[in-house]
């Protein structure tokens, strides 16, 4: 995406608040106005008041200068707060969408980035960019503007030297390309590093216990300081290119100024003017070079938010996740059919399912193992369409789940996983985790209940109302596993799916979560994915599965009686 894209997308977010930003425009330009009656005033003074003699009062200078910088700071504070208000409307704006766009992601994002830096996408850029953006384009409006008023006042007073100042102007035009393309590529290069330094911490901060496990504190701290000194290479790259252009472009102003106040003199000389005119043009002039300096600066903070601004946008584009269905199902029984099924993974050397056959009838508990690679997550992942098929259909309730809506397929599951994702707050608010009937206390009792948690939490100051922490951080393992359970619970979908949920757990955690497994039987579709077969022994149905295919099937007696793959691995944990 080019630069210039970035910023229509940008004005294409400043757009519903134009009323805002003409409001600021205006009390900017009104402020500007003022400044020519500053150097108009020193010339009334000088011609009447030492030339002439006074011929009003001396108490009303003070008066009238205090009055000019009061009126002058209310109309740029005024401006200033408006269009402050006007971007960070923008930064939400564009927060909301960014948002909207990470949740809406497709799940390929996800392997892609890191939640550093979506953070960092989401939350910094938007506001970095759009107060940089802001400040500049304050900074653009008054500068701009009081520079215009300011040469107009020039050329009233003696329009021959205010011609001349306008020679200068070609030598900072090519003085500020020159430097454009280099600013530019050390920019991109700037932000492309910052974004893998967050990314280092991103990993540290997710994978702290690894990192001190594998005693690499050290490896870590090098990683950081040889991506942190690329990163500090990169901004004085930045910096030494920019900083080019303030001293050229004042020696240059300095050119043009010398020329113009020799010129003037010597008009002074020759009586072509009064002395008064001299000082109130020499003043004006010299305050357009404040202004014109701030004008020569400017280029760098707008391409470096324009640069993060652009980073913002590429994550806004990420392709959403394909929902194409048109059909709803209030009301699910839990019957699922997997007919010649095939999942290819972009870049995998071969498919992920081939050919894979099941029928899971409601209210069976069907079991799925084997080794790692054999498949097993990816029929979890086909069946709630976060893996999209190539070949054949997955049914549920003899509906192709393609044809339904996302919302409308994924209402009828709950997901209890190995890796417990917890939301920072309260056990109630976890266990009714965005259910659109909000946190039904009696209802969350029950389901702390069902998942035998509910003795720790009634023994908690809190309760149910007692905060969890980070990703339940102030829970052991197999209490974080039970949440996960009544958050399902709480749900209260026709199908569960327990993937690896106990193969992290202490045997009487373990025993619990079973027991929770056996009151669900029956009652709900169970599909369970499990190394360890003490988990799955009872179910109605256990897959082997390999290479993305079942190779054996039948009950837990039925399978140790064919003396299989399944036998096998009875021997070995029974082994163990």
């Amino acid at each position: 995406m080019q630069l210039s894209d970035t910023a229509k997308r940008l004005l294409d977010y400043a757009r519903p608040h134009w009323r805002m930003f003409g409001a600021s425009l205006l009390f900017f330009i009104l402020g500007a106005a003022v400044e020519p009656a500053i150097p108009a005033l020193f010339k009334k003074l000088i011609d009447s008041g030492f030339q002439e003699g006074m011929r009003y009062p001396l108490w009303i200078v003070p008066i009238i200068i205090i009055g000019l910088f009061a009126i002058r700071g209310t109309f740029n504070f005024s401006g200033t707060y408006v269009m402050t208000s006007a971007i960070t409307s923008v930064v939400l704006d564009l927060r909301r969408h960014l948002m909207r766009a990470v949740v809406k992601a497709d799940a390929k994002l996800f392997t892609n980035i890191s939640p550093g830096i979506a953070v960092t996408k989401v939350i910094n850029d938007p506001q970095m960019a759009s107060q940089i953006l802001g400040s500049s384009l304050i900074s653009v409006i008054k500068d701009a503007t009081t520079l215009f008023f300011l040469v107009c006042y020039l050329v009233y007073l003696n329009w021959q030297l205010t011609l001349i100042t306008f020679m200068t102007l070609p030598l900072l035009g090519l003085t500020i390309k020159l430097v454009q393309r280099r600013v530019n590529k050390v920019g991109a290069a700037q932000y492309e590093s910052q974004q893998r330094l967050v990314g280092t911490v991103d990993d540290n901060a997710r994978a702290w216990r690894v990192v001190r496990t594998f005693d690499a504190a050290d490896f870590e701290l090098q990683r950081f300081d040889d991506e942190a000194y690329v990163h500090r290479r990169m901004m004085m790259k930045q910096v030494a290119t920019t900083s080019l252009v303030t001293p050229i472009s004042q020696v240059v102003a300095a050119i043009g100024v010398s020329i113009i106040i020799t010129l003037a003199l010597w008009q002074a000389s020759k009586g072509s003017s009064t002395v008064g005119e001299f000082v109130s043009f020499v003043t004006a002039l010299l305050m357009t070079i404040s202004p014109m300096r701030h004008l020569t600066d400017i280029y760098q903070p707008i391409s470096g938010a324009l640069i993060t601004a652009r980073g913002a946008f590429e994550l806004m584009n990420t392709p959403p996740e394909p929902d194409d269905g048109t059909q709803d199902m209030p009301h699910s029984k839990g019957d699922i059919v997997f007919d010649k099924v095939w999942v290819e993974y972009e870049g995998a050397p071969y498919p992920a399912l081939q050919g894979f056959d099941l029928h899971i009838p409601a209210g069976k508990t069907v079991a799925l193992v084997g080794s790692s690679g054999a498949g097993k997550s990816t029929v979890i992942n086909s069946v709630l369409r976060f893996a999209h098929t190539s070949k054949g259909e997955i049914r549920l309730d003899g509906t192709p789940i393609e044809s339904l809506k996302l919302a409308a397929l994924r209402r009828h599951f709950a997901v209890v996983s190995q890796d417990i994702v917890l939301f920072d707050g309260s056990i109630a608010s976890n266990v009714a985790y965005a259910s659109p009937e909000g946190v039904n206390r009696d209802k969350v009792e029950r389901c702390l209940k069902a998942a035998n948690l509910w003795p720790h939490i009634s023994s908690l100051p809190e309760g149910m109302d007692a905060n969890i922490g980070t990703n339940g951080s102030k829970l052991s393992g197999g209490q974080r596993q039970r949440l996960a359970i009544a958050r399902a619970l709480y749900r209260n979908a026709a199908i569960w799916i327990f993937d690896e949920a106990t193969s992290a757990l202490d045997s009487e955690s373990e025993s619990i979560v079973q027991r929770s497994i056996e009151d669900l039987r029956h009652a709900k579709t169970l599909i369970l994915i499990a190394h360890r077969l003490s988990t799955i022994k009872n179910a109605d149905l256990i897959c082997v599965m390999s290479e993305g295919r079942i190779v054996e099937r039948g009950t837990h007696a039925e399978l140790v009686a064919q003396n299989g793959l399944y036998a096998g691995m009875v021997r070995i944990q029974a082994a163990d």
